[in-house]
Protein backbone atom coordinates (compact mmCIF):
# COMPACT_ATOMS: atom_id res chain seq x y z
CA UNK A 1 0.00 0.00 0.00
CA UNK A 2 1.48 3.34 -1.05
CA UNK A 3 2.04 5.98 1.61
CA UNK A 4 1.54 9.70 1.23
CA UNK A 5 4.92 11.47 1.25
CA UNK A 6 5.60 13.82 4.12
CA UNK A 7 5.31 17.44 2.94
CA UNK A 8 8.30 19.73 2.92
CA UNK A 9 8.00 22.90 4.99
CA UNK A 10 9.77 25.77 3.24
CA UNK A 11 8.38 28.76 5.09
CA UNK A 12 7.86 29.80 8.68
CA UNK A 13 5.28 27.75 10.63
CA UNK A 14 1.61 28.48 10.11
CA UNK A 15 -0.58 30.12 12.73
CA UNK A 16 -1.79 26.67 13.85
CA UNK A 17 1.57 24.87 13.86
CA UNK A 18 2.04 21.27 12.83
CA UNK A 19 -0.91 19.07 13.90
CA UNK A 20 1.39 16.47 15.53
CA UNK A 21 3.91 18.94 16.89
CA UNK A 22 3.91 17.73 20.52
CA UNK A 23 4.40 14.12 19.50
CA UNK A 24 7.20 15.19 17.15
CA UNK A 25 8.78 17.17 20.00
CA UNK A 26 8.81 13.99 22.08
CA UNK A 27 10.61 12.17 19.27
CA UNK A 28 13.31 14.79 18.80
CA UNK A 29 13.77 15.14 22.57
CA UNK A 30 14.37 11.37 22.75
CA UNK A 31 17.09 11.72 20.12
CA UNK A 32 18.54 14.68 22.03
CA UNK A 33 18.53 12.77 25.31
CA UNK A 34 20.49 9.90 23.77
CA UNK A 35 23.31 12.27 22.80
CA UNK A 36 23.31 14.08 26.13
CA UNK A 37 23.43 10.88 28.16
CA UNK A 38 26.48 9.79 26.22
CA UNK A 39 28.23 13.06 27.10
CA UNK A 40 28.17 12.19 30.82
CA UNK A 41 27.87 8.42 31.07
CA UNK A 42 31.45 7.70 29.95
CA UNK A 43 32.93 9.37 33.04
CA UNK A 44 31.45 6.63 35.24
CA UNK A 45 33.04 3.89 33.10
CA UNK A 46 36.61 5.20 33.35
CA UNK A 47 37.74 2.70 36.03
CA UNK A 48 36.32 -0.23 34.02
CA UNK A 49 37.95 0.97 30.80
CA UNK A 50 41.28 1.42 32.56
CA UNK A 51 41.15 -2.17 33.84
CA UNK A 52 39.61 -4.08 30.91
CA UNK A 53 41.15 -2.25 27.93
CA UNK A 54 44.37 -1.23 29.64
CA UNK A 55 43.59 2.42 28.91
CA UNK A 56 46.12 4.96 30.13
CA UNK A 57 45.42 8.51 31.18
CA UNK A 58 45.98 9.90 27.67
CA UNK A 59 43.70 7.19 26.21
CA UNK A 60 40.90 8.14 28.60
CA UNK A 61 41.32 11.81 27.77
CA UNK A 62 41.06 11.10 24.05
CA UNK A 63 37.99 8.88 24.54
CA UNK A 64 36.27 11.89 26.09
CA UNK A 65 37.82 14.62 23.94
CA UNK A 66 37.44 12.89 20.55
CA UNK A 67 33.67 13.13 20.91
CA UNK A 68 33.55 16.72 22.14
CA UNK A 69 36.15 17.98 19.64
CA UNK A 70 34.40 16.52 16.61
CA UNK A 71 30.95 17.54 17.81
CA UNK A 72 31.84 21.13 18.68
CA UNK A 73 33.87 21.58 15.50
CA UNK A 74 31.01 20.44 13.27
CA UNK A 75 28.03 22.19 14.87
CA UNK A 76 27.90 25.18 12.52
CA UNK A 77 28.61 23.01 9.48
CA UNK A 78 25.93 20.51 10.52
CA UNK A 79 23.38 23.28 11.00
CA UNK A 80 24.17 24.74 7.58
CA UNK A 81 23.84 21.30 5.94
CA UNK A 82 20.46 20.80 7.62
CA UNK A 83 19.20 24.13 6.26
CA UNK A 84 20.31 23.33 2.73
CA UNK A 85 19.63 19.61 2.36
CA UNK A 86 16.72 19.15 4.76
CA UNK A 87 16.51 18.94 8.53
CA UNK A 88 14.70 15.60 8.50
CA UNK A 89 17.40 14.07 6.31
CA UNK A 90 20.15 15.33 8.60
CA UNK A 91 18.25 14.15 11.69
CA UNK A 92 18.05 10.66 10.19
CA UNK A 93 21.72 10.78 9.19
CA UNK A 94 22.68 11.89 12.71
CA UNK A 95 20.72 9.07 14.33
CA UNK A 96 22.23 6.50 11.94
CA UNK A 97 25.81 7.70 12.51
CA UNK A 98 25.29 7.85 16.26
CA UNK A 99 23.88 4.32 16.26
CA UNK A 100 26.72 2.91 14.15
CA UNK A 101 29.28 4.64 16.35
CA UNK A 102 27.59 3.25 19.48
CA UNK A 103 27.69 -0.29 18.07
CA UNK A 104 31.39 -0.03 17.18
CA UNK A 105 32.17 1.51 20.59
CA UNK A 106 30.28 -1.20 22.47
CA UNK A 107 32.17 -3.96 20.64
CA UNK A 108 35.59 -2.23 20.61
CA UNK A 109 38.55 -4.44 21.46
CA UNK A 110 41.14 -1.69 21.84
CA UNK A 111 41.42 1.91 22.97
CA UNK A 112 42.12 3.03 19.38
CA UNK A 113 38.87 1.48 18.14
CA UNK A 114 36.91 3.10 20.96
CA UNK A 115 38.43 6.54 20.29
CA UNK A 116 37.60 6.25 16.56
CA UNK A 117 34.04 5.16 17.38
CA UNK A 118 33.63 8.11 19.73
CA UNK A 119 34.74 10.48 16.97
CA UNK A 120 32.08 8.97 14.67
CA UNK A 121 29.49 9.42 17.38
CA UNK A 122 30.55 13.07 17.59
CA UNK A 123 29.59 13.57 13.93
CA UNK A 124 26.15 12.10 14.61
CA UNK A 125 25.83 14.14 17.79
CA UNK A 126 26.53 17.40 15.94
CA UNK A 127 23.78 16.63 13.41
CA UNK A 128 21.32 15.70 16.15
CA UNK A 129 21.95 18.70 18.39
CA UNK A 130 21.44 21.18 15.55
CA UNK A 131 18.47 19.57 13.80
CA UNK A 132 16.38 18.91 16.91
CA UNK A 133 16.19 22.61 17.87
CA UNK A 134 15.75 23.68 14.24
CA UNK A 135 12.83 21.28 13.75
CA UNK A 136 11.20 22.51 16.98
CA UNK A 137 11.36 26.09 15.69
CA UNK A 138 9.67 25.03 12.44
CA UNK A 139 6.71 23.04 13.76
CA UNK A 140 5.56 25.35 16.59
CA UNK A 141 3.85 28.72 16.35
CA UNK A 142 5.77 31.73 17.73
CA UNK A 143 3.49 31.73 20.78
CA UNK A 144 4.28 28.07 21.55
CA UNK A 145 7.99 28.22 20.84
CA UNK A 146 9.03 29.34 24.36
CA UNK A 147 7.31 26.32 25.95
CA UNK A 148 8.71 23.94 23.31
CA UNK A 149 12.23 25.29 23.80
CA UNK A 150 11.72 25.04 27.56
CA UNK A 151 10.97 21.32 27.24
CA UNK A 152 13.94 20.90 24.90
CA UNK A 153 16.11 22.68 27.50
CA UNK A 154 14.74 20.49 30.29
CA UNK A 155 15.88 17.41 28.38
CA UNK A 156 19.40 18.87 28.47
CA UNK A 157 19.21 19.05 32.27
CA UNK A 158 17.73 15.56 32.47
CA UNK A 159 20.66 14.19 30.46
CA UNK A 160 23.12 15.91 32.77
CA UNK A 161 21.54 14.33 35.87
CA UNK A 162 20.63 10.90 34.51
CA UNK A 163 23.92 10.09 32.74
CA UNK A 164 25.98 9.15 35.81
CA UNK A 165 23.04 7.28 37.39
CA UNK A 166 22.33 5.25 34.24
CA UNK A 167 26.02 4.54 33.81
CA UNK A 168 26.35 3.36 37.40
CA UNK A 169 23.33 1.03 37.02
CA UNK A 170 24.56 -0.51 33.76
CA UNK A 171 28.10 -1.03 35.04
CA UNK A 172 26.71 -2.67 38.15
CA UNK A 173 24.92 -5.31 36.06
CA UNK A 174 26.78 -5.54 32.73
CA UNK A 175 30.21 -4.96 31.17
CA UNK A 176 31.37 -1.50 30.08
CA UNK A 177 30.17 -1.91 26.47
CA UNK A 178 26.57 -1.80 27.68
CA UNK A 179 26.78 1.98 28.17
CA UNK A 180 27.07 2.28 24.37
CA UNK A 181 24.87 -0.60 23.23
CA UNK A 182 21.94 0.74 25.26
CA UNK A 183 21.77 3.52 22.67
CA UNK A 184 20.82 1.10 19.88
CA UNK A 185 17.14 0.45 20.71
CA UNK A 186 16.63 4.18 21.31
CA UNK A 187 18.24 5.00 17.96
CA UNK A 188 16.10 2.37 16.19
CA UNK A 189 12.93 3.78 17.75
CA UNK A 190 14.02 7.29 16.84
CA UNK A 191 14.65 6.37 13.20
CA UNK A 192 11.19 4.84 12.81
CA UNK A 193 9.49 7.76 14.57
CA UNK A 194 11.35 10.42 12.56
CA UNK A 195 10.49 8.72 9.25
CA UNK A 196 6.82 8.46 10.24
CA UNK A 197 6.25 11.78 12.00
CA UNK A 198 8.80 14.53 11.40
CA UNK A 199 8.11 16.79 8.39
CA UNK A 200 10.92 17.81 6.08
CA UNK A 201 11.96 21.46 6.16
CA UNK A 202 14.78 23.35 4.49
CA UNK A 203 15.89 26.71 3.14
CA UNK A 204 13.54 27.60 0.27
CA UNK A 205 16.32 29.49 -1.55
CA UNK A 206 18.48 26.40 -1.82
CA UNK A 207 21.69 28.37 -1.29
CA UNK A 208 24.84 26.91 -2.73
CA UNK A 209 26.90 25.04 -0.12
CA UNK A 210 29.60 27.21 1.43
CA UNK A 211 32.30 24.52 1.45
CA UNK A 212 35.25 26.82 2.31
CA UNK A 213 33.20 28.30 5.16
CA UNK A 214 32.34 24.82 6.43
CA UNK A 215 36.01 23.78 6.33
CA UNK A 216 37.22 26.95 8.04
CA UNK A 217 34.51 26.69 10.71
CA UNK A 218 35.33 23.06 11.46
CA UNK A 219 39.10 23.60 11.65
CA UNK A 220 38.80 26.85 13.61
CA UNK A 221 36.34 25.63 16.22
CA UNK A 222 38.12 22.27 16.65
CA UNK A 223 41.43 24.08 17.20
CA UNK A 224 39.87 26.51 19.66
CA UNK A 225 38.18 23.80 21.72
CA UNK A 226 41.35 21.67 21.67
CA UNK A 227 43.40 24.60 22.98
CA UNK A 228 40.89 25.14 25.79
CA UNK A 229 40.82 21.44 26.68
CA UNK A 230 44.62 21.09 26.59
CA UNK A 231 45.42 24.24 28.58
CA UNK A 232 44.96 22.83 32.09
CA UNK A 233 46.90 19.64 31.26
CA UNK A 234 49.86 20.98 29.24
CA UNK A 235 50.03 24.55 30.55
CA UNK A 236 48.59 27.69 28.97
CA UNK A 237 51.95 28.88 27.68
CA UNK A 238 53.09 25.49 26.34
CA UNK A 239 54.01 25.26 22.67
CA UNK A 240 51.12 22.89 21.92
CA UNK A 241 48.45 25.15 23.41
CA UNK A 242 49.83 28.38 21.97
CA UNK A 243 50.24 26.88 18.49
CA UNK A 244 46.71 25.46 18.48
CA UNK A 245 45.26 28.72 19.78
CA UNK A 246 47.13 30.65 17.10
CA UNK A 247 45.72 28.35 14.40
CA UNK A 248 42.23 28.91 15.82
CA UNK A 249 42.59 32.71 15.78
CA UNK A 250 43.97 32.81 12.23
CA UNK A 251 41.41 30.35 10.83
CA UNK A 252 38.42 31.98 12.54
CA UNK A 253 39.56 35.43 11.38
CA UNK A 254 39.81 34.03 7.86
CA UNK A 255 36.32 32.58 8.28
CA UNK A 256 34.93 36.00 9.23
CA UNK A 257 36.60 37.59 6.20
CA UNK A 258 35.36 34.85 3.86
CA UNK A 259 31.80 34.96 5.18
CA UNK A 260 31.66 38.74 4.65
CA UNK A 261 32.61 38.31 0.97
CA UNK A 262 30.92 35.13 -0.24
CA UNK A 263 27.44 35.48 -1.90
CA UNK A 264 25.95 32.55 0.03
CA UNK A 265 27.58 32.59 3.50
CA UNK A 266 27.14 29.75 5.95
CA UNK A 267 27.05 32.27 8.81
CA UNK A 268 25.64 35.61 7.73
CA UNK A 269 27.62 38.26 9.63
CA UNK A 270 24.72 40.69 9.20
CA UNK A 271 23.05 38.78 12.03
CA UNK A 272 25.41 40.60 14.41
CA UNK A 273 23.87 43.91 13.42
CA UNK A 274 20.68 42.80 15.18
CA UNK A 275 20.83 43.90 18.83
CA UNK A 276 18.67 40.96 19.90
CA UNK A 277 21.14 38.56 18.34
CA UNK A 278 24.23 40.35 19.71
CA UNK A 279 22.73 40.55 23.20
CA UNK A 280 21.74 36.91 23.24
CA UNK A 281 25.15 35.78 21.94
CA UNK A 282 27.09 37.87 24.50
CA UNK A 283 24.87 36.70 27.32
CA UNK A 284 25.02 33.05 26.26
CA UNK A 285 28.83 33.02 26.29
CA UNK A 286 29.09 34.62 29.73
CA UNK A 287 26.30 32.46 31.19
CA UNK A 288 27.76 29.17 29.96
CA UNK A 289 31.21 30.40 31.04
CA UNK A 290 30.01 30.84 34.61
CA UNK A 291 27.71 27.83 34.75
CA UNK A 292 29.97 25.36 32.93
CA UNK A 293 32.93 26.20 35.09
CA UNK A 294 30.88 26.31 38.28
CA UNK A 295 29.29 22.90 37.69
CA UNK A 296 32.76 21.49 37.03
CA UNK A 297 33.83 22.89 40.40
CA UNK A 298 30.66 21.66 42.09
CA UNK A 299 31.54 17.99 41.55
CA UNK A 300 34.94 18.58 43.16
CA UNK A 301 33.31 20.50 46.01
CA UNK A 302 30.99 17.58 46.75
CA UNK A 303 33.70 14.92 46.53
CA UNK A 304 36.86 16.57 47.90
CA UNK A 305 35.38 19.08 50.36
CA UNK A 306 32.16 17.42 51.54
CA UNK A 307 33.57 13.89 51.18
CA UNK A 308 30.95 12.17 48.99
CA UNK A 309 31.74 9.35 46.58
CA UNK A 310 31.24 9.70 42.83
CA UNK A 311 27.75 8.15 42.78
CA UNK A 312 26.71 10.01 45.94
CA UNK A 313 27.89 13.28 44.39
CA UNK A 314 25.88 12.51 41.26
CA UNK A 315 22.74 11.91 43.30
CA UNK A 316 23.24 15.13 45.21
CA UNK A 317 23.48 17.22 42.05
CA UNK A 318 20.15 15.79 40.83
CA UNK A 319 17.98 18.49 42.50
CA UNK A 320 19.31 21.05 40.03
CA UNK A 321 18.10 19.04 37.04
CA UNK A 322 14.84 18.06 38.73
CA UNK A 323 13.92 21.71 39.31
CA UNK A 324 14.67 22.53 35.65
CA UNK A 325 12.59 19.57 34.45
CA UNK A 326 9.67 20.39 36.76
CA UNK A 327 9.48 24.08 35.81
CA UNK A 328 9.91 23.54 32.08
CA UNK A 329 7.69 20.49 31.60
CA UNK A 330 4.92 22.14 33.62
CA UNK A 331 5.12 25.22 31.39
CA UNK A 332 5.67 27.54 34.36
CA UNK A 333 8.91 29.01 33.03
CA UNK A 334 7.31 29.73 29.63
CA UNK A 335 4.36 31.46 31.32
CA UNK A 336 6.69 33.58 33.44
CA UNK A 337 8.65 34.57 30.34
CA UNK A 338 5.40 35.50 28.60
CA UNK A 339 4.34 37.73 31.48
CA UNK A 340 7.69 39.30 32.33
CA UNK A 341 9.12 39.59 28.83
CA UNK A 342 12.38 38.14 27.58
CA UNK A 343 14.83 40.75 29.00
CA UNK A 344 13.38 40.65 32.52
CA UNK A 345 13.16 36.84 32.44
CA UNK A 346 16.82 36.51 31.49
CA UNK A 347 17.89 39.00 34.16
CA UNK A 348 15.78 37.25 36.83
CA UNK A 349 17.10 33.84 35.86
CA UNK A 350 20.69 35.02 36.01
CA UNK A 351 20.20 36.66 39.40
CA UNK A 352 18.81 33.37 40.74
CA UNK A 353 21.66 31.35 39.24
CA UNK A 354 24.26 33.77 40.57
CA UNK A 355 22.64 33.66 44.00
CA UNK A 356 22.77 29.87 43.93
CA UNK A 357 26.50 29.90 43.24
CA UNK A 358 27.06 32.36 46.06
CA UNK A 359 25.01 30.15 48.40
CA UNK A 360 27.24 27.16 47.62
CA UNK A 361 30.43 29.20 47.96
CA UNK A 362 29.56 31.12 51.12
CA UNK A 363 27.45 28.56 52.96
CA UNK A 364 28.67 26.52 55.95
CA UNK A 365 30.52 23.28 55.33
CA UNK A 366 27.53 21.02 54.73
CA UNK A 367 25.08 19.92 52.08
CA UNK A 368 22.25 22.22 53.21
CA UNK A 369 23.64 25.40 51.64
CA UNK A 370 24.63 23.42 48.54
CA UNK A 371 21.06 22.12 48.20
CA UNK A 372 19.65 25.65 48.45
CA UNK A 373 22.15 26.76 45.84
CA UNK A 374 21.24 23.90 43.49
CA UNK A 375 17.54 24.74 43.73
CA UNK A 376 18.24 28.42 42.98
CA UNK A 377 20.49 27.51 40.04
CA UNK A 378 17.86 25.12 38.69
CA UNK A 379 15.10 27.72 38.95
CA UNK A 380 17.26 30.34 37.27
CA UNK A 381 18.33 27.99 34.50
CA UNK A 382 14.72 26.96 33.86
CA UNK A 383 13.79 30.61 33.27
CA UNK A 384 16.89 32.02 31.58
CA UNK A 385 18.27 29.26 29.34
CA UNK A 386 15.14 28.72 27.20
CA UNK A 387 14.66 32.49 26.94
CA UNK A 388 18.26 32.91 25.78
CA UNK A 389 17.97 30.10 23.20
CA UNK A 390 14.69 31.55 21.95
CA UNK A 391 16.27 35.01 21.68
CA UNK A 392 19.04 33.62 19.46
CA UNK A 393 16.72 31.51 17.31
CA UNK A 394 14.05 34.22 16.89
CA UNK A 395 16.67 36.75 15.74
CA UNK A 396 17.61 34.48 12.81
CA UNK A 397 15.37 33.96 9.74
CA UNK A 398 13.44 30.64 9.82
CA UNK A 399 15.31 29.52 6.69
CA UNK A 400 18.56 29.62 8.71
CA UNK A 401 17.20 27.78 11.76
CA UNK A 402 19.83 25.05 11.45
CA UNK A 403 22.68 27.57 11.52
CA UNK A 404 21.02 29.26 14.51
CA UNK A 405 20.85 25.95 16.38
CA UNK A 406 24.46 25.22 15.45
CA UNK A 407 25.54 28.62 16.72
CA UNK A 408 23.60 28.11 19.95
CA UNK A 409 25.37 24.80 20.51
CA UNK A 410 28.75 26.26 19.57
CA UNK A 411 28.34 29.08 22.08
CA UNK A 412 27.46 26.57 24.79
CA UNK A 413 30.51 24.43 23.99
CA UNK A 414 32.82 27.44 23.83
CA UNK A 415 31.52 29.11 26.99
CA UNK A 416 31.55 25.88 28.99
CA UNK A 417 35.07 24.93 27.90
CA UNK A 418 36.36 28.41 28.64
CA UNK A 419 34.62 28.41 32.02
CA UNK A 420 36.17 25.09 33.03
CA UNK A 421 39.60 26.32 31.93
CA UNK A 422 39.51 29.78 33.52
CA UNK A 423 37.72 28.90 36.76
CA UNK A 424 39.90 25.81 37.05
CA UNK A 425 42.95 28.07 36.73
CA UNK A 426 41.56 30.35 39.48
CA UNK A 427 41.10 27.30 41.71
CA UNK A 428 44.62 26.04 41.07
CA UNK A 429 46.18 29.46 41.63
CA UNK A 430 44.36 30.01 44.93
CA UNK A 431 45.08 26.44 46.07
CA UNK A 432 48.81 26.69 45.25
CA UNK A 433 49.08 29.99 47.14
CA UNK A 434 47.58 28.55 50.35
CA UNK A 435 48.90 24.99 50.72
CA UNK A 436 51.87 24.37 53.03
CA UNK A 437 53.59 21.95 50.58
CA UNK A 438 54.62 22.12 46.93
CA UNK A 439 52.17 20.14 44.78
CA UNK A 440 50.15 20.55 41.57
CA UNK A 441 46.93 18.84 42.70
CA UNK A 442 44.95 17.96 45.80
CA UNK A 443 45.85 14.21 45.80
CA UNK A 444 49.55 15.07 45.33
CA UNK A 445 49.42 17.63 48.13
CA UNK A 446 47.73 15.19 50.48
CA UNK A 447 50.34 12.57 49.62
CA UNK A 448 53.13 15.02 50.48
CA UNK A 449 51.53 16.09 53.76
CA UNK A 450 53.60 15.21 56.79
CA UNK A 451 50.92 15.46 59.49
CA UNK A 452 47.20 15.50 60.11
CA UNK A 453 47.33 19.26 60.63
CA UNK A 454 48.92 19.75 57.21
CA UNK A 455 46.23 17.57 55.61
CA UNK A 456 43.51 19.73 57.19
CA UNK A 457 45.24 22.88 55.93
CA UNK A 458 45.42 21.40 52.42
CA UNK A 459 41.70 20.52 52.35
CA UNK A 460 40.87 23.99 53.70
CA UNK A 461 43.03 25.54 50.97
CA UNK A 462 41.25 23.54 48.30
CA UNK A 463 37.88 24.56 49.76
CA UNK A 464 38.96 28.20 49.66
CA UNK A 465 40.00 27.81 46.02
CA UNK A 466 36.65 26.31 45.10
CA UNK A 467 34.80 29.11 46.91
CA UNK A 468 36.82 31.81 45.13
CA UNK A 469 36.20 30.18 41.74
CA UNK A 470 32.48 29.82 42.41
CA UNK A 471 32.26 33.51 43.28
CA UNK A 472 34.06 34.42 40.03
CA UNK A 473 31.55 32.23 38.19
CA UNK A 474 28.68 33.97 39.99
CA UNK A 475 29.94 37.38 38.86
CA UNK A 476 30.25 36.14 35.25
CA UNK A 477 26.69 34.77 35.28
CA UNK A 478 25.29 37.97 36.77
CA UNK A 479 27.15 40.19 34.28
CA UNK A 480 26.06 37.97 31.41
CA UNK A 481 22.43 38.20 32.42
CA UNK A 482 22.48 41.95 32.90
CA UNK A 483 24.35 42.52 29.62
CA UNK A 484 21.97 40.32 27.63
CA UNK A 485 18.89 41.83 29.28
CA UNK A 486 20.10 45.36 28.63
CA UNK A 487 20.86 44.74 24.96
CA UNK A 488 17.58 42.90 24.42
CA UNK A 489 15.66 45.71 26.14
CA UNK A 490 17.30 48.27 23.85
CA UNK A 491 16.50 46.09 20.83
CA UNK A 492 12.83 45.86 21.84
CA UNK A 493 12.65 49.62 22.29
CA UNK A 494 14.23 50.12 18.88
CA UNK A 495 11.66 47.81 17.25
CA UNK A 496 8.82 49.58 19.07
CA UNK A 497 10.03 53.00 17.93
CA UNK A 498 10.25 51.80 14.31
CA UNK A 499 6.77 50.26 14.42
CA UNK A 500 5.31 53.37 16.08
CA UNK A 501 6.84 55.74 13.53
Amino acid sequence: MATTPTPTLHLAPSAQGHPRRWLILGVICLAQLTVLLDNTVLNVAIPSLTEELGAGTSDIQWMINAYSLVQSGLLLTAGSAADRYGRKKMLLAGLALFGIGSLVAGLAQSTGQLIAARAGMGVGGALLLTTTLAVAMQIFTPGEQPKAIGIWSAVNALGFAAGPLLGGFLLGHFWWGAIFLVNLPVVALGLVAVVALVPESKNPRGDRPDLPGALLSTVGMTSLVYAIISGPEHGWISGRVLATAAVAVVVLATLAYWESRVPYPMLDLHFFQDRRFTGAVAGAVLITFGMGGALFLLTQHLQFVLGYGALEAGLRTAPLALVVVALNFSGLSARWTGRLGMPVSIALGMVLMSGGLVSIAAGPGGYGATLVGLVLIGAGAAIANPAMAHAIMSAIPPAKAGVGAGLNGTLAEFGTGLGVAVLGAVLNSRFAALIPVAAASLPAALGAAGSGEERREIVAAFSSGVQTSLLVGAVAVLLGGLLAAGLLRRAEKGVGEVEGA
